[in-house]
């Protein structure tokens, strides 16, 4: 093996495992060196596409509150960050009961999606963090005027406690 390659079994093969007269006296197993697959397709290499990691700060968002990304893009999928009920204009917490609070984060997820030209229909999973799982008819009440068809996959979980006090969190994923 070479450049610390790894033994990969036959069935991962470009072509499927088909012999044909340039693949019948390649190795037994195909050698996986990181960059191609060195005896699947018969005279050819196949290289491995690696997805570039984007980093997405909308300016029309609230700054972030540590040390991480409003979302990140990973190929055709945007994983935006748990978004908690800060005004953008001020930065501040803003005040309310449950249904204020999941607005204001709908209104932040929102922002990102829009940012990278997605809309709400484009989200496949999301998390729901909430202080109180009595406040879920609320939160969901609000949550349904943001994904009105095709919903997403989504989890629902009690927490303890939220950064600066917030009682909702919402984070994504989306797909472009």
């Amino acid at each position: 093996m070479r450049d610390g390659g790894i033994r990969l079994p036959s069935n991962t093969c470009a072509n499927n495992g088909v012999k044909t007269p340039e693949t019948l006296f390649q190795p037994r197993f195909p050698i996986y060196d990181r960059r191609k697959f060195l005896h699947c397709a018969p005279r050819t290499n196949i290289n491995l596409i690696m997805a570039t990691k984007t980093i997405i700060k909308p300016a029309k968002s609230p700054a972030a509150v540590g040390p991480y990304n409003h979302a990140v893009r990973i190929g055709d999928l945007l994983f935006c960050a748990g978004q908690i009920p800060i005004d953008p204009k001020d930065g501040n917490l803003i005040s309310g009961d449950i249904k204020a609070q999941t607005e204001r984060v709908l209104e932040n997820v929102k922002a990102i999606l829009e940012d990278q030209k997605l809309t709400f229909a484009n989200v496949v999973k999301s998390t729901v963090f909430l202080t109180n799982l009595g406040d879920f008819a609320g939160m969901n009440e609000i949550y349904a005027k943001y994904f009105t068809n095709d919903f997403p996959a989504r989890s629902t979980i009690q927490v303890a406690a939220l950064p600066k006090g917030a009682n909702v969190e919402i984070e994504v994923i989306a797909h472009f």
